[in-house]
């Protein structure tokens, strides 16, 4: 809680002026304050830069009310050796201690850290990854097992889900609202979207929001 001993200066007040190393006025801002500024950024900020702004900062950085929601796009150049992403995103999941609610990543990603998210937030309420190569349709499988309260998947241009695939979807995640898979394809795309919408009507009961994205056609609803 922020002391009340510290008000803010009145608008005739002369203008701070901040030196090289000072960061007094952000270290004294309220933790509330701090966290809503703080959850405007991404993970690999956050991680990389927010957390070494101050002591104070760190501090609201490792409360795991700010990793909830774990977002980890990013515009492909990360993938430089200077940042490991997994790793990254692996530190990000601790941090929640099983509060992890939503998460979404782009350009990187292994069946290893699907498992591991899974394994650590079966609370897990939305899960996106877009061109991440080396999921496949099994690594994701293993995951959504373990995410029964899953409501929202969102699955972008890396592994094609089979007709099975979306069936043992749809049966562990009895909650799922809002399914949307955009794919490269190289099957016949009638057979492909007979096969899937079977599946999806067999198994998803709940859905609201379908969205399905192949060879530029999009569905949906």
């Amino acid at each position: 809680m922020a002391s009340s001993s510290s008000s803010p200066p009145s608008s005739s007040s002369s203008p701070h002026v901040m030196k090289d190393g000072d960061h007094g006025n952000w270290a004294e801002l309220p933790p509330d304050l701090t966290s809503s500024i703080l959850l405007r950024l991404g993970a690999i900020e956050i991680l990389e830069n927010a957390q070494k702004v101050c002591r104070s900062w760190r501090r609201v950085c490792k409360d795991p009310w700010m990793w909830r929601k774990i977002d980890m796009r990013n515009p492909g150049e990360l993938s430089s050796p200077k940042y490991d992403l997994e790793i990254m995103c692996r530190h990000a999941v601790d941090r929640s201690q099983g509060g992890l609610l939503e998460i979404e990543i782009w350009y990187f990603g292994t069946d290893s850290l699907l498992n591991y998210i899974a394994d650590r937030s079966s609370n897990l309420r939305s899960l996106k990854f877009a061109l991440s190569h080396l999921i496949t349709g099994e690594g994701l499988i293993q995951a959504v097992l373990k995410l029964p309260l899953l409501e929202e998947l969102e699955v972008s241009y890396g592994i094609s889900l089979s007709k099975e695939s979306l069936k043992v979807v749809g049966q562990s995640c009895p909650n799922l609202k809002t399914l949307k898979v955009n794919k490269f394809g190289y099957r016949d795309y009638a057979t492909v979207c007979d096969d899937d919408a079977l599946a999806i009507a067999e198994t998803m009961p709940g859905l609201r929001h379908l969205q399905i994205n192949k060879h530029g056609i999009k569905s949906d609803s």
